[in-house]
């Protein structure tokens, strides 16, 4: 559930762990096979999720069918993403992963947390802007890019360790974090429903679907 006020959620958020990708060691050699990996990984064993379970989802809505499909991948890898075990999933499960990962953070506490927590080299150094544009979400892919540019620009300073009270002091002085946090935040419903509407129409790259 996206908050009603990302300013007051962001001042009320300080958990600098939250995200799944904390745990990565990012500066290792590993990481950089991550990119190849998203490019030409192929599905080792495919996940099964039960035909009623995704009828029940699409029923209360696009964010639980989403969620769904989400959550399988990850219980599938056990809940650890890293090199290992994206070898095990398809292009389009990582892209899904990497989308779900990228709106938890940006709408709990923006752009800083997202990069802060580690998330930054996985959604911005990977082709995932681009995915998203094969997906259908165009604008959303120009917004991924514009991300990556101010993580280009402030990666050391925004991934650099420091107390709970620095890092919430850390928003005031990016304010064109805000600008691409309310831009998502205005578009987030819409992106959401493309990427579900993309998983339904493609929907044997994600899961097999069984009776």
């Amino acid at each position: 559930m996206k908050p009603e006020n990302l300013s007051e959620q962001k001042a009320n958020k300080v958990n600098k762990g939250h995200s799944l990708l904390h745990s990565l060691i990012l500066s290792h050699p590993l990481f950089s096979s991550l990119i190849l990996f998203y490019l030409t990984t192929k599905t080792n064993i495919m996940l099964k999720i039960k035909e009623q379970q995704v009828i029940e989802a699409a029923q209360q809505g696009m964010d639980t069918f989403v969620e769904l499909f989400y959550n399988e991948i990850m219980n599938s890898i056990g809940g650890e993403l890293n090199a290992e075990s994206m070898q095990s999933l398809t292009p389009d499960q990582i892209t899904l992963v990497a989308y779900c990962i990228y709106r938890e953070e940006v709408m709990d506490g923006g752009h800083v947390q997202l990069i802060h927590n580690g998330s930054g080299p996985f959604i911005f150094l990977n082709p995932f802007a681009k995915a998203m544009r094969l997906w259908g979400a165009k604008e959303f892919s120009k917004l991924v890019y514009s991300g990556r540019k101010f993580f280009e620009e402030n990666q050391k300073a925004l991934t650099k360790e420091c107390s709970d009270e620095e890092f919430m002091a850390i928003y005031e002085n990016y304010p064109e974090a805000d600008d691409l946090d309310d831009e998502f935040i205005i578009m987030e419903e819409e992106v959401t429903e493309t990427v579900a509407r993309y998983i339904d129409e493609h929907i044997q790259d994600f899961a097999e679907i069984e009776a």
